[in-house]
């Protein structure tokens, strides 16, 4: 496992746990992720994968149980969050781009807003970024004239410009049409490649094995498995994860 620093896990969950009314989406989650590491989740539709990204950084509360991120358990609400939600990158399905913004207006807005950073060095670092991700030459269009696959691109670059201790991503690629998947995952994989901490949420089981330090297998709102990727896809522990993998890679 890929440690720097004090060997202390950037993000700790402890029993968590999550009900949307009577539904248990998360029952007990204990789960760290190291410094430098990428955590791939996988699983079934509806096994509680993304609620457990989006608990991460707290945009989706807990019921209880506790999250602990570089040290500090999550706060509730106000400035301890916003501060904590800036040292955390998110990447949504959908890109969330200010359709009303150019892009790169799109990649210096919170730099400016959050971190206080002059508009020239937020602009200067915008254009590197998109560069890194492979589309400065679109910096001053909008999002509706980028494909989705660019438009994802800039969601990545946008989460890298406020210069964060991990980042999330919730099933990046699941919107994208079958031939723009490829452009993002290989942002992503430098990115890997890099030491970025990396917590994702896929159906991409290539990129789970070319990237992962550890697959996290979910099911029912549980952790039911987790391994590095070679023994998972190999040789999987559980019926559960057996019974999934031999209807994905089948193909």
């Amino acid at each position: 496992m890929t440690e720097n620093g004090d060997g202390a896990p950037l993000v700790r969950l402890e029993n968590v746990n999550k009900h949307f009314g009577t539904l248990h989406v998360l029952k007990n989650i204990n789960l760290t992720v190291s410094r430098g590491e990428v955590l791939v989740v996988i699983g079934p539709s509806g096994g509680g994968k993304s609620t457990l990204c989006r608990a991460i950084n707290r945009l989706e509360t807990i019921s209880d149980g506790q999250i602990i991120f570089d040290g500090q358990v999550l706060p509730e609400e106000g400035k301890a969050l916003a501060r904590l939600r800036s040292d955390v990158g998110m990447v949504f399905q959908s890109f969330n781009l200010f359709a009303h913004k150019t892009i790169r207006e799109n990649v210096t807005l919170g730099p400016i807003k959050v971190r206080g950073i002059a508009r020239d060095t937020a602009n200067k670092r915008a254009m590197e970024l998109l560069d890194r991700v492979g589309i400065a030459a679109q910096a001053d269009k909008y999002p509706a004239q980028l494909s989705g696959g660019q438009q994802q691109r800039v969601a990545i670059a946008r989460a890298l410009a406020m210069d964060p201790k991990m980042i999330l991503f919730d099933e990046p690629t699941s919107a994208l049409d079958p031939e723009m998947v490829q452009e993002v995952l290989d942002v992503m994989v430098g990115l890997a490649r890099d030491g970025m901490t990396m917590v994702v949420v896929t159906h991409e089981m290539g990129f789970a094995r070319r990237a992962a330090n550890r697959v996290v297998f979910m099911a029912d709102g549980q952790i039911v498995e987790e391994n590095t990727p070679d023994e998972f896809f190999t040789n999987a522990q559980t019926d559960r994860a057996r019974d999934f993998l031999s209807k994905i890679l089948t193909h």
